[in-house]
């Protein structure tokens, strides 16, 4: 009876990923509720918190409170930790205090831990592991040093503090800061715009931690020899190139008024933090809709799998474009780098693009509904929300508790992924049928 009970109540790697990140949600919001949470000393509201502690653990930035006004150091304190966590994930930090513990790691945590960094094997993962915690940290540590000098000559020595504080909030690409005025809820890095250390330190930070951490291992074992790459790896530095190059260039136009360094770093900039970080350096609701839309596409586009960005993936969207272009070829099969693209990853692109584009349109029509909002102001906010961005055009601290709720879950779906609480949910049922049912075609397109 017990062995039956144990079976039963055994939880998939799905299982363990979903409820961990729920925890850890839950305790960040109750943690974050203590007066000693807040500068003023007061106890916040229990939809604030889990909002932000949501919003945190998922990395996404954004905020009903502002970071650097209303939170007190603890609550700060708590608000970093709380992206660190969701940056590596859940699982990863856990198997990290049992490596350093010197436990035994089971099969079982062995796979949960290759499901939470999109690992292609189990073999290997934990060298893998402890080689994502020092390399982040040490990338952590030097974007910390590099800001250091800026932040300390303009804030003294709480700068040390912000340079800490926004090194891993761009490097896990959650866009929370604390640049914060009483009289400005969204000022982000406003301030330094024309400063080509910050934006430099910050962009590097948000690509780093969005290659993914195969990626990673992939440069560090093969340098420059690009050949030896995993074509996984080749699509997203690829994609990536592109989706920051191209995007940049028509930025570049957008900022015609800026002086020409500045001009640079701000396409540059805006360019890179739609896909995930969450960090501005320019007035959003100030650009033109034609600029808001591309990134909106960014934000849904997103990072690369198992690193520390959200949204669709740059591999998934490169797969759809292949796929396309074996189509309008008339080619039977997608290829990329020289290699066929098995059908079941396709397949699997398609849902998720599907799944993220019903998510950020039906968000973004109950908010506009239930708020009177216009549309296009709430399709940005569910864009920012289901790809973890945290970019917004300034609506969120007036919203109800309903488009909350729509938001967390947003973040939370987006953090996650969207078939991975599918898979947690359907885990038990398994389809033993193997006859097929008859087959007709049908015109699409």
């Amino acid at each position: 009876m017990s062995e039956l009970l144990n079976k039963k109540w055994r939880l998939t790697s799905f299982q363990t990923i979903i409820l961990g990140f729920a925890g850890v949600i839950l305790l960040g919001a109750l943690l974050l509720m203590l007066p000693i949470s807040s500068k003023s000393g007061v106890v916040t509201p229990f939809n604030e918190t889990l909002f932000t502690a949501t919003s945190s653990a998922c990395v996404t930035g954004l905020i009903v409170q502002d970071t650097g006004t209303y939170w007190s150091s603890f609550g700060q304190a708590v608000i970093i930790i709380l992206i660190q966590i969701g940056g590596l994930g859940v699982v990863t930090v856990a198997a990290a205090f049992a490596l350093l513990s010197g436990k035994k790691i089971s099969f079982m945590q062995r796979s949960t831990m290759q499901e939470a960094i999109s690992a292609p094997k189990v073999g290997g993962i934990v060298r893998m592991t402890g080689f994502i915690l020092k390399a982040t940290f040490i990338i952590e540590l030097i974007g910390a040093l590099v800001m250091m000098p800026v932040f300390c000559k303009d804030y003294g020595v709480r700068g040390i503090w912000m340079a800490v504080f926004h090194s891993i909030s761009a490097f896990c690409n959650a866009g929370f800061d604390i640049m914060g005025t009483p009289d400005s809820l969204y000022p982000s890095l406003t301030s330094y715009v024309a400063n080509p250390v910050i934006n430099i330190a910050i962009m590097l930070l948000i690509i780093v931690g969005g290659l993914g951490f195969l990626t990673w291992d992939d440069i560090r074992t093969n340098k420059y020899h690009l050949k030896s790459y995993r074509m996984q790896s080749k699509v997203i530095l690829v994609t990536t190139l592109l989706l920051i190059v191209l995007p940049a260039l028509f930025f570049f136009f957008e900022f015609s008024d800026m002086p020409i360094g500045e001009r640079i770093l701000s396409a540059f900039f805006q360019s890179v933090t739609p896909r995930t970080a969450g960090f501005n350096t320019v007035n959003l609701a100030a650009m033109s809709g034609a600029a808001q839309a591309i990134m909106i596409i960014l934000m849904l586009i997103g990072g690369s799998p198992g690193s520390t960005a959200g949204g669709m993936k740059t591999t998934t969207f490169a797969v759809m474009i292949a796929n396309a272009f074996a189509i309008f070829r008339r080619e039977k099969d997608a290829q990329l780098f020289g290699r066929r693209i098995d059908c079941g990853i396709i397949k699997h692109a398609a849902t998720v693009m599907v799944m993220y584009i019903t998510l950020f349109f039906g968000g973004a029509m109950v908010i506009s509904v239930v708020e009177n909002l216009p549309m296009s102001v709430c399709l940005y906010e569910t864009a920012s929300a289901v790809g973890t961005v945290g970019l917004t055009l300034g609506i969120t601290p007036e919203l109800g508790i309903v488009s909350q709720i729509i938001l967390i879950s947003l973040m939370f779906l987006g953090r996650v992924g969207t078939l991975t609480l599918i898979y947690a949910v359907l885990s038990s049922s398994k389809n033993t049928n193997t006859s097929k049912l008859p087959q007709e075609k049908i015109t699409v397109g």
